[in-house]
């Protein structure tokens, strides 16, 4: 069974390291498709997983924006979902879970197990109620080659109220990360990385050379990168150089590549494809060009 990791690492070494993320914003869907409705978000999501594929290895639907619809909205997510694994396009289910007993244990086959109705190679996962909550992620991890991806620093204004708090002498992120080392170990195995991620947002560039030096075989997911106003290079900050380039992980970019300029006026979904297809090829060709790699043309 291969791996998340090494299945995620082999489609940033040829495609690069860009991950895009499926966030169906209220009143952003284009009329094209249907508009903010449930037959809308899946529409559109559908044919942003065909804009992306062969231009990302993987994509990164936001949950809650299909959660909002109840469930015609998690159906949506369920179309996008088995949309993405039939065009060979990784999954990471952005849900941020966080619980505990069995709760988490339903959470975790929802996105996990091989009969998982919303099929995903990784799930967020929040870690700040305790190491318990994780472990039945780790265990569906562990049997069926998925990812875990642990909120560690992330991008958002308000994560310095908690996770860069002094724990004895040293953030709270930190910490977290320190205490996740034997799962870290335990989804890497004999691989060259670990199948459990790191959230590691790239407003905070130090933060995440920090992470890198706490957790160096954690891949990172980075989210922060475009419209949250975070620059390439800051992106790949936490990134590590192997040989010629920088690998460790992927850069999220959702609005900036999803609501380009003009996306909301096109007059035809052709239209619209060329706006979001130029828009993947061009954060994948920033992202790529700052982590000192050569791309596979998109056929």
């Amino acid at each position: 069974m291969t791996s998340f990791a090494s299945r995620l690492i082999a489609g940033a070494r040829q495609l690069g390291p860009l991950c895009v993320g499926i966030d169906p914003h209220p009143g952003r869907i284009p009329d094209l498709f249907g508009g903010d409705t449930p037959d809308g978000l899946a529409a559109w999501g559908e044919a942003v997983v065909a804009a992306a594929a062969d231009r990302a290895c993987v994509v990164k639907p936001q949950v809650g924006l299909f959660e909002r619809h109840g469930p015609e909205g998690m159906r949506a997510l369920q179309r996008v979902c088995e949309a993405s694994k039939d065009a060979g396009l990784l999954v990471i289910a952005d849900a941020k879970r966080g619980d505990i007993g069995t709760t988490a244990k339903g959470y975790a086959a929802a996105y996990l197990s091989d009969a998982a109705p919303f099929p995903s190679d990784a799930v967020t996962v929040n870690p700040y109620m305790g190491l318990d909550t994780l472990e039945p992620f780790l265990e569906q991890a562990e049997a069926n080659g998925k990812g875990v991806v642990v909120l560690a620093r992330t991008s958002n204004p308000g994560s310095a109220d908690f996770q860069a708090r002094d724990l004895e002498g040293a953030p709270l992120y930190a910490r977290v990360v320190e205490a996740l080392a034997p799962a870290i170990a335990r989804l890497k195995g004999a691989e060259d990385w670990s199948s459990l991620m790191l959230v590691a947002g790239a407003t905070g560039p130090d933060e995440a050379r920090r992470l890198r030096q706490l957790a160096p075989d954690a891949l990172f997911l980075v989210p922060g990168y475009g419209a949250q106003g975070g620059g390439a290079e800051d992106a790949l900050a936490g990134f590590k150089s192997v040989g010629n380039r920088l690998e460790g992980g992927v850069v999220n970019a959702s609005r900036s590549v999803t609501f380009p300029a003009g996306s909301d006026t096109a007059a035809s979904k052709a239209e619209w494809r060329a706006l979001i297809e130029a828009a993947i090829e061009a954060a994948q060709a920033d992202l790529s060009a700052h982590a000192g790699q050569a791309r596979v043309a998109p056929a």
